[in-house]
């Protein structure tokens, strides 16, 4: 019996999305949106609040509602003889965006294990770059790029990641998109092979393929068939007009206000939900290589492990990086931590 997942494409929605993954305990856990903690004598502050002493942290911190909402985090601890480790993996994202589009020199950078940002920034301003070095200062512009450009997005995402905050001019902004296409034409023609193949399904009502993806079309359901065989739905595929003229798909979803409507979708939009879908594909296959330890939640591509001693971090990245044999060659690594309750390291 196949399972599909229903895809809505909101501005909130992470690969996690419609996506539930059972612990071995048999318990549906998943935390999302918890406050990051940035406080940092950590452990000294849990215990002050933990003692009640209410009247010592009003003397020491200026905002308790902001200190109690830092430490909604560390209120879950492993049983007692345990450690939690907490392992997640790095920069999935660019990774499958660039073995599935083919921009080798992406894969190449981690497979050498080098700074992708300072490699990013190398490519787009064509002179080397080195963190904290040589050209350093251009290492911020390639990450920026790099977080912002990756499907599609243009000055609009720029802005909405904050690069006008740090310090960045307008002006800048759109020959900072220019310069990260140019530097990634294999991930900038993913989108469109991408957005043409799952055009032609609907108006064919057929199926096709580009880069290891299928899409496939059914009676009032357009599927997109990621390398796991898992499938992605898109209720009442429809082709309209976008505002740029062009031929887009639209279907049904639920928008931005949580309301049954119709959402148009793009090339960049349709690799985003291919990409976190396969991250999170990525994940289940990691949980399944962890399967002898307690994993106690997950959250979007981390997983908390509740361990005794025995178990070590080294153990938990190197099981989790293992790659299923539908994604071979992918570079992928793991990374984490260990402590004594849940934390943002």
């Amino acid at each position: 019996m196949k399972t599909y997942d229903i895809l809505n494409v909101g501005p909130n929605n992470r690969f996690m999305a419609n996506g539930r993954i059972v612990s071995n305990s048999g318990r549906n856990i998943q935390i999302q949106n918890l406050p990051q903690n940035h406080i940092s004598d950590l452990a000294g502050t849990r215990e002050i609040i933990r003692s009640g002493d209410f009247e010592l942290a009003e003397m020491l911190y200026d905002n308790i509602p902001d200190i109690l909402s830092q430490l909604i985090r560390t209120a879950f601890i492993p049983k007692k003889g345990c450690k939690f480790i907490v392992c997640d993996y790095s920069s999935i994202e660019m990774r499958l965006s660039a073995f599935y589009a083919g921009e080798q020199w992406v894969t190449d950078t981690f497979a050498n294990g080098g700074d992708i940002y300072c490699e990013t920034a190398s490519q787009m301003f064509g002179v080397p770059v080195v963190k904290n070095g040589i050209n350093g200062h251009l290492r911020q512009r390639g990450k920026q790029a790099s977080l912002s450009c990756s499907y599609g997005g243009s000055v609009g995402a720029l802005i909405a990641m904050g690069a006008l905050e740090q310090g960045m001019k307008e002006s800048e902004l759109k020959p900072l998109v220019d310069a990260w296409r140019q530097a990634n034409p294999n991930i900038v023609r993913f989108w469109y092979a991408m957005e043409n193949a799952a055009i032609q399904a609907v108006q064919g009502k057929t199926a096709t393929e580009t880069h290891g993806i299928r899409f496939i079309y059914r009676p009032n359901i357009l599927f997109m068939e990621l390398p796991s065989k898992r499938r992605l739905a898109y209720i009442q595929p429809q082709i309209g007009i976008n505002q740029f003229g062009s031929e887009s798909i639209t279907y049904m979803g639920l928008n931005a206000a949580k309301k049954w409507s119709r959402l148009e979708t793009f090339g960049g939009k349709l690799v985003e939900n291919c990409i976190q879908g396969i991250a999170r594909d990525l994940l289940c296959h990691g949980m399944k290589t962890l399967s002898g330890c307690r994993i106690v939640a997950h959250v979007h591509d981390e997983l908390i492990i509740e361990a005794d001693e025995s178990i070590t971090l080294d153990y938990v990245s190197r099981k989790m990086a293992e790659v299923p044999d539908w994604a071979e060659g992918l570079q992928l690594r793991a990374d984490g931590y260990e402590c004594e309750f849940y934390q943002k390291n």
